[in-house]
Parts: C-alpha cells; structure tokens; sequence
C-alpha cells in the first residue's frame, strides 16, 4: 500500500488534511467519498525523498509518541470516552505528521474500528504497540497495557540514548579528523607545491607522493566529493534492500568486540520486548511473533521465528532458542529458570536488565580504548604530512649553509 495526503471536508464543513493508507489515488478518493466526504484533493506522498531519506516512510518521534501514550492513559483513566480523547489528543499535537495520523486514528475510530486496528492501518506504528493495544481491548485492561507500554518505552529510550551518547565522542574526533585531512590536501598541500615549484630541485618521494595526492584532491574536489555522497546514498539504500541488510548484518557480528555486543543488545531487546508483551496477557506464539519485529538484526529475527515454529509444535521457549545455537547460555538458562517456577515475563525482565548493563559497559570500556587510538592515528597523519612537507626546506638549508 502507498501513502497519501488526502483532503476532505465532513458533513459540518469541516476541511481535514491527514494522511492515508491505499492502493490508489482513486481508491482513496472512492473510499471517502462512500463515506460522505467531500474530497478536494489525493495527493501521493511516495516518493525518492519523501518521508526520510531515500523514501523510507517517516517515522513518529520516540518522546513526541511516549508523551501521547502518556496523555492518553491519564484521559482514559479519567472516564473520558475513546473519540473524545483522540479529538482533544489530535487538537493540541503540535508536530504536524503526528497530528495529521492522530486525525487519521480518530476518523477510523469513529467509523467503528479498534484503537489497535486505527493505528495499524497508519503502517509507521510500532508492532508491539498495536498488538499489546489489541490485548487490552480484548481483556478490557487497555489502561494496564498503556501504562505497562510507557513503561517499557521509557527504559529502552533511555537505554538507547545512553548508547547513542557514548559515540559522540569518537564521532567527533572522526569528524575532526576529516576535516582536517580535506584541508591540508586541498589547501596546504597545494601551496607547497607552488613553492617547491619555484627551486626546481628533486623532492623526497615521500613529499612527491604527498604533492601528488594534494594536487590530485585539488584538482577533482568537485567531482570527487559528488561522488561520495552519491557512494554514500547508493550504501544506504543498498543497505535497505533485503540482500544488502543481510549482507550488512552479518557483518555487524564479525566486527571484533562490536559484534558481541551488538548481539547483547539485541538479546536484551528480545527479552524486554517479549516480556511487555507477556505481561499484557498476550499468549506465547504471538508475542514471539511480535518481538521478533522489534529485533534490529535480520539474523536473529529469523532465528527467533524458527524457534516459534517449534513453541507452537509444544517444545519449551528455552530449548527453542537453545537449538539456535546463537542465544547466550546465560540468556537460556534464566529463562528456562523462568518457564519452571511460571514466572517467564518477570525472568525475561531480568536477563534485559542484565545484558542491558553488560552491554553499557562493553560499550564504556570499548569507547575509553578508540578514543585515544583516534588521537595517536590523528597525530601519525599529522605528523606525517608535516614530515613530508618540511623536509625539503630542511634539504635546501643544508644545501645553502654548504
């Protein structure tokens, strides 16, 4: 299905703009037309660079949608009817594709459709949302879902910020270096080169081949840096295909240190996820349906769904994941802890909280050790060229003074 920004007015006059979910400009503009709406305009919001890069479709804030939650809990806790709580939701949002989805929501809502259902329809919802969301309709425990999924989305944002922070650092002392490259070769460099120009004598092969790379970098600067930007654009959608996310996901296991702990958290975000999802009430097969959604990594899911087909055909989840041959033993043994004293979700919540922290101080030490091997790479290089472009005034002193 496309996605498309569709504007209409109801029977009260009231013009909306959201946005909608079809197979065809006409099929939407049909579809509400049925309804009793005026449509004024289906216009397609799939394109090249429509939504996030390279047409990926947008995605909702983290916090602008842990807030909602937030809000919609508190409101339905007060007594406040499902359409009205939406309307006043969907009035005071003040990011304008959240609002326009809210708008959407509403609309399905009031045509007779489950919250869950509303919210799967807008595609860029997160699964173990609407499927925990679905649990609580059908339990009638949605305010005890809702609170349980802000809960759940507040530990694993602020897991992954704590990740993130701990790479802008390195990233900075990269970009820095970067930086500082493209300006000795396109700016230094050449300058030196005019001048050793001028004495007419024979350079250190070391200065020729730093000259040559200046001049060469000066030279095609503009075709090079289009280049790789398009190299860049090219990597990352490739990466998005299906074959280029296998490919990348195999490599993310390799990297010495880094695959391990990419595999931790993937680990700790299985077990969170797979935990919210038990604790709502939902059975076994389903949730292991669902969290394999939320997994990151390809290799895993797939693992994950593998060991659901033998859950449903009655083996143990424990045994399951053991026959994987990829979970850590740790990870096994906790929760086949779990599955014997009836307890999983509260032992799948202790082994996310243990790689959880395994992980964060993986990632502390590995930092404390890049970090100064940027700075000692970044003084070779300096070094380096500084060598190289000095030399051959050091050559010509001695020659003077002789």
């Amino acid at each position: 299905m496309a996605e498309f920004l569709i504007k209409i007015a109801d029977e009260r006059g009231n013009v909306l703009e959201q946005t909608e979910n079809g197979f065809s400009e006409q099929e939407v503009r049909d579809r509400y037309a049925q309804q009793g709406y005026l449509v004024y305009s289906v216009k397609s919001r799939n394109g090249l660079f429509s939504g996030n890069l390279l047409g990926g479709k947008k995605r909702i804030k983290t916090d602008t949608f842990i807030i909602f939650n937030q809000q919609l809990y508190t409101l339905i806790k007060a007594g406040l009817p499902m359409l009205m709580v939406l309307e006043l939701l969907a009035r005071r949002q003040r990011d304008p594709y959240f609002k326009s989805l809210l708008e959407n929501v509403r609309e399905r809502v009031k045509s007779g459709q489950l919250l869950s259902e509303a919210f799967e329809a807008q595609l860029v919802v997160p699964k173990i949302y609407t499927t925990s969301v679905l649990a609580g309709e059908r339990s009638g425990s949605l305010e005890e879902v809702l609170n349980r999924y802000i809960s759940y989305q507040r530990i694993t944002s602020t897991f992954r910020k704590k990740l993130v922070s701990s790479l802008w650092y390195p990233a900075l002392l990269f970009t820095a270096l970067t930086v500082m490259l493209s300006f000795l070769f396109t700016y230094v460099v050449p300058k030196f080169a005019d001048l050793y120009a001028q004495f007419g004598s024979k350079l250190p092969y070391i200065t020729q081949v730093m000259l040559a790379i200046g001049k060469t970098v000066q030279g095609y600067f503009y075709i090079v840096f289009p280049v790789i930007i398009g190299s860049v654009l090219a990597a990352v959608a490739w990466t998005r295909s299906e074959k280029g996310g296998d490919a990348l996901d195999r490599v993310r296991f390799k990297v010495p240190v880094f695959g391990e702990i990419w595999m931790k958290y993937q680990v700790a975000l299985f077990s969170r996820t797979l935990a919210t999802l038990l604790a709502g009430g939902l059975p076994l097969v389903p949730s292991l349906e669902t969290a394999r959604n939320a997994i990151g990594s390809r290799k895993i899911s797939h693992l994950v769904e593998n060991a659901g087909q033998r859950v449903r055909e009655g083996r143990s989840l424990s045994s399951s994941l053991e026959e994987t041959g990829f979970f850590p033993d740790m990870a096994v043994e906790m929760i086949e802890v779990g599955e014997s004293t009836g307890a999983l979700h509260s032992m799948l919540n202790s082994v996310a909280e243990f790689y959880e922290e395994d992980v964060q101080n993986a990632m502390t030490a590995a930092m404390q050790l890049i970090e100064p091997i940027i700075l000692i790479f970044m003084a070779i290089v300096v070094a380096f060229v500084l060598v190289a472009l000095y030399l051959p005034i050091f050559s010509l002193g001695a020659q003077v003074q002789q």
